[in-house]
C-alpha cells in the first residue's frame, strides 16, 4: 500500500526551508500532495494560482521517487488528508518556538480524525531561521533573499514590491 502524505501550508511565498522538507519527505513517502491553504484568517501577497506556480517550478528538481502534486484547499487539513487518501500530516519544525502550536494542532487533528497521523520534519539548520513573513519584509526592502528561496520566487518579489 502506498505511504501518502499532505504537506499542507500556506506558502506565501515558498521558501527554501519548505523545499528542504519536501525533499525530506519525498524519501519517506511514495506520494506526496503539497496542499496550499486558503487561508481566510490571512491575506496573502500571492494568489493561489501564484504560490502553486511557484511551487510547481521549484519542486520540480526533485526526482527522489515519490510522486509529487500540489493542489489548493480550504476547511480542515484532516479533511484534505482524507480526500487525498492520505494517512500523515507533515509539519515542518524550525524552532522550539513552533512545538507548542505544531503540537496543538496534531492533537486537534488526531482528535478529528484518529487515522491520520502528524509527521514532525526539521529542516536544514540553514533554515531554521526561515519564514515567508521574513522573507516578504527583507524583500520589501530591497534586500538579498537569493538563499532564501528559489530564483523564481525572487523575481516574483521583485515584481510584486517593484523592484530593479
Amino acid at each position: 500500500m502506498p505511504k501518502v502524505a499532505i504537506y499542507p501550508g500556506t506558502f506565501d511565498p515558498i521558501t527554501n526551508g519548505h523545499i528542504d522538507i519536501i525533499e525530506r519527505a519525498s524519501r519517506i513517502f511514495d506520494k506526496i500532495y503539497v496542499t496550499v491553504a486558503r487561508n481566510p484568517a490571512k491575506v496573502p501577497l500571492f494568489t493561489i494560482e501564484e504560490r502553486i506556480e511557484m511551487i510547481r517550478e521549484s519542486i520540480a528538481h526533485i526526482q527522489n521517487g515519490a510522486e509529487l502534486d500540489i493542489l489548493a484547499f480550504d476547511g480542515l487539513v484532516v479533511e484534505c488528508a482524507r480526500q487525498c487518501g492520505a494517512s500523515v500530516i507533515i509539519r515542518g519544525l524550525r524552532a522550539i518556538s513552533d512545538f507548542e502550536y505544531e503540537l496543538q494542532m496534531a492533537l486537534m487533528n488526531r482528535r478529528l480524525n484518529e487515522g491520520v497521523t502528524t509527521v514532525f520534519l526539521m529542516p536544514h539548520e540553514n533554515y531554521t531561521y526561515l519564514n515567508s513573513t521574513i522573507v516578504k519584509e527583507v524583500a520589501s526592502f530591497g534586500g538579498d533573499i537569493s538563499t532564501f528561496v528559489p530564483p523564481i520566487v525572487q523575481q516574483r518579489l521583485k515584481e510584486k514590491f517593484q523592484l530593479k
